[in-house]
């Protein structure tokens, strides 16, 4: 794998992996159409430093409430401020972390099929079929009216039926956080909140698959010559994800997230097209 491969590679994860237009579509099509080497493809370890490199996008954008959760899990479980006399504190963010638990539940049935789902990376024709999904997805999404629910009124059905969609978004063309903030939308809550939930908990879910992946890759064996080509596509990763999540945001906020479904319409139709020429 080349630098200018990685870095192209690395530029792809950290944007499609926060906008809703598929990261796993983008660079199936790029394997099946144009022969770009992939994290597929003998490149194990960098499959995992891209993720990682994504993971501390997450991190970089939501540390704030990443904190904060770990410091009301503590309280909460040290039953600090319960004291016989004492109000029992309220802990918003301790209870988002329960919800995170909730939606990663659905995982769990996938885990059977995996193998399966994996074959349909290598059929661009379906891909194609899954962009325009996606895009018929993102079109409802700003017709939905406004929520205002956050973490201390969301349920634990909102919160399976969102991670639901996110076992759905596994499929390559279907886009994770395209799937998941429109159902939180759906589910009424708010914008902002709808975007930090789908990206929160995509954590464990990534980061456990990254640690599949790894225990892989270390049977494979990792090319040493290739690691400063890979570092080089994961710090793109991080850096350009720390932006795209903040699009997104904004975007989000803005009332206009659904605009994203004339990209991956066009990406529908660009890939059937290629699928039947090459």
């Amino acid at each position: 794998m080349s630098i200018l491969n990685a870095i192209i590679l690395g530029l792809v994860q950290g944007i499609a992996e926060f906008l809703p237009i598929s990261s796993s579509g983008h660079l199936s099509v790029l394997q099946n159409l144009f022969h770009m080497s992939t994290t597929e493809q003998g490149h194990l370890f960098f499959d995992v430093l891209l993720h990682f490199g994504t993971l501390i996008s997450i991190l970089v954008v939501y540390w704030r409430d990443i904190v904060s959760m770990v410091q009301e899990l503590i309280l909460l479980f040290t039953g600090g401020g319960s004291e016989k006399g004492k109000r029992q504190p309220t802990l918003p963010m301790a209870r988002f972390v329960v919800m995170i638990v909730i939606a990663t539940i659905p995982l769990a049935l996938i885990l059977p099929i995996k193998s399966e789902l994996e074959q349909l990376y290598y059929h661009t024709f379906a891909i194609g079929l899954f962009f325009l999904l996606t895009g018929c997805i993102l079109y409802v999404s700003d017709k939905m009216p406004q929520g205002n629910r956050d973490a201390k009124s969301m349920t634990a059905l909102d919160a399976l039926l969102i991670g639901i969609c996110q076992c759905v978004a596994v499929i390559p063309g279907i886009s994770r956080s395209g799937t998941t903030i429109t159902a939180g939308m759906a589910r009424g809550l708010d914008r902002d909140f709808a975007v930090k939930f789908s990206f929160l908990m995509s954590v464990p879910a990534v980061l456990g698959s990254a640690i599949l992946t790894f225990v892989d890759a270390v049977r494979e064996g990792i090319d040493a010559s290739l690691i400063p080509a890979y570092l080089i596509g994961t710090v793109i990763a991080a850096v350009v994800g720390v932006f795209a999540i903040r699009l997104v945001t904004r975007i989000t906020r803005s009332g206009r997230f659904g605009s994203f479904c004339y990209y991956c319409w066009g990406a529908g139709a660009l890939t059937l097209i290629l699928s039947l020429i090459f």
